[in-house]
């Protein structure tokens, strides 16, 4: 029965924190293609050797101090715009913003769902409902899906976007035939590959939704250009050499979306996860004349506490010279200045 626990714990970890119990229609689909610098075959790999391992993940479980976590049943923010001609950002929940650019409507990682997990009843649940309600979004052009962890390919919330809107959607390679097992078309992108103005851009971190497809799909951020900038969503990520070979490629940045929660313990995350310090750095190799923080408060992921992501960032933006980076309350969205 401990043995049992523990690689459902496991199992967990490598799903982004959701409760498995393993089986094909679990598993994400392997992606078979050719040899590329970070495909050999079979298995997607970073640029960095560093992993978050199944043994260091059960090191973790054993000696987990875990930060204060409260139930808060916030009223959603304002229904957005229905387009927008320039550049506005509004954060929804977790990795979930809608950004609106150039009058198309566009939506990161979305996940309305009250767990994220494959299951109803079991895995991380929400601890705040989404800033938006689901019924008060904007007709939606664009989603982009940055790698399979539940969290951030939410099936459900994709299916009912998909039914309601018809996107496109976008997702680094072999995700989308995960997607398509439920009825869900996405379009498959490598690294540094564009489609629509949309281009996958490399990230630190890992696949997998069950036990035997750990790195079987790849991940990524994206880089969205227009005539209202360039965006940069970075989804899940450690820290790497991306950020400045992004900045190269597309500088200059007019709003970069940055991750700063599920950050502890350093010792566990740090190969998958930046922290809020260096969030701030990112910010400043990337040369964003906007950032805007996003992946906290809403599912406990890590040993940070609910908002300490947010005092983290905070003291960090002070030791900085208070750069231009927001922190948007859950629904709050804010037109982007050009400047």
């Amino acid at each position: 029965m401990r043995k049992a626990a523990i690689l459902t714990a496991a199992a967990a970890a490598l799903a982004g924190g959701a409760v498995i119990v393993e089986r094909t229609l679990i598993a994400a689909p392997h992606y078979h293609g050719p040899r590329s610098d970070h495909f050999g075959g079979r298995r997607f790999h970073n640029d960095s050797p560093l992993w978050q391992s199944e043994r260091s993940f059960l090191k973790w479980q054993m000696n987990r101090e875990r930060g204060v976590w409260a139930r808060v049943d916030a009223p959603p923010g304002p229904r957005p715009p229905a387009r927008v001609d320039d550049l506005r950002v509004t954060f929804v929940n977790h990795a979930t913003l809608l950004i609106q650019i150039d009058g198309l409507n566009i939506l990161t990682d979305p996940i309305w769902s009250e767990r994220c997990s494959p299951v109803s009843f079991a895995g991380p649940k929400r601890h705040r409902p989404p800033g938006i309600r689901f019924d008060d979004l904007p007709k939606i052009d664009i989603v982009l899906v940055s790698h399979n962890h539940y969290d951030h390919l939410d099936v459900p919330t994709l299916r009912a976007l998909q039914s309601r809107f018809h996107p496109r959607i976008f997702t680094p390679l072999g995700n989308s035939a995960l997607m398509a097992r439920y009825g869900i078309h996405a379009e498959d992108l490598d690294w540094w590959q564009s489609k629509a103005n949309i281009t996958l851009v490399p990230a630190q971190h890992f696949c997998s939704r069950g036990l035997s497809d750990r790195n079987a799909t790849l991940w990524g951020g994206f880089v969205i250009t227009g005539r209202g900038g360039n965006v940069y969503f970075a989804g899940d990520t450690g820290w790497g050499g991306h950020f400045a070979e992004i900045a190269r490629r597309f500088s200059p940045i007019r709003l970069a979306c940055l991750p700063i929660g599920s950050y502890l313990p350093r010792w566990f995350m740090s190969p998958a996860h930046i922290d809020p310090a260096e969030a701030v750095k990112a910010h400043h190799v990337l040369h964003a004349k906007t950032s805007v923080a996003m992946h906290y408060g809403t599912f406990e992921l890590g040993d940070d506490g609910e908002m300490e992501a947010v005092d983290e960032l905070r003291r960090a933006l002070v030791a900085n010279g208070n750069p231009y980076f927001w922190i948007l309350g859950f629904g709050e969205g804010r037109d982007v200045p050009s400047e």
